[in-house]
C-alpha cells in the first residue's frame, strides 16, 4: 500500500529530533573529550577544549531546536505544491 506524508507536525518533530540531536551529540562528546585529554595543549587551552566537548550536545539539540521546524514548515509549504513524499507501507500482521 502506498501513502503519502502531506504534512508533518512542526512541535512533534522538533521535540524528538531535538532529542534525537542530543543523544548523537553525546555519542560525539566521548571522542571530542578523548582527543582533548590526548593532544598536549597549554593547561588554559585544556578547559576550554574539555567545556566544549561537554556543551557539544546542547549546542547540537539547540541547532535542531531551531532548524528542524524550519524544515518542518518547508517541506508542509513545498508538499502542498507538488504533493507529499510517497512510502509504501507493508501491512503484515505478526505472529506473535
Amino acid at each position: 500500500m502506498t501513502s503519502r506524508v502531506q504534512r508533518i507536525a512542526p512541535w512533534q518533530a522538533t521535540k524528538l529530533f531535538t532529542l534525537l540531536y542530543f543523544i548523537i551529540g553525546l555519542v560525539f562528546m566521548v571522542p571530542l573529550l578523548l582527543v582533548a585529554l590526548l593532544v598536549p595543549q597549554p593547561a588554559s587551552e585544556d578547559a576550554i577544549t574539555v567545556g566544549f566537548a561537554l556543551v557539544f550536545p546542547i549546542m547540537y539539540a539547540l541547532i535542531g531546536f531551531i532548524v528542524v521546524p524550519i524544515g518542518c514548515l518547508l517541506y508542509n509549504f513545498c508538499a502542498g505544491l507538488v504533493g507529499g513524499l510517497e512510502v509504501v507501507i507493508d501491512e503484515r500482521t505478526q505472529v506473535g
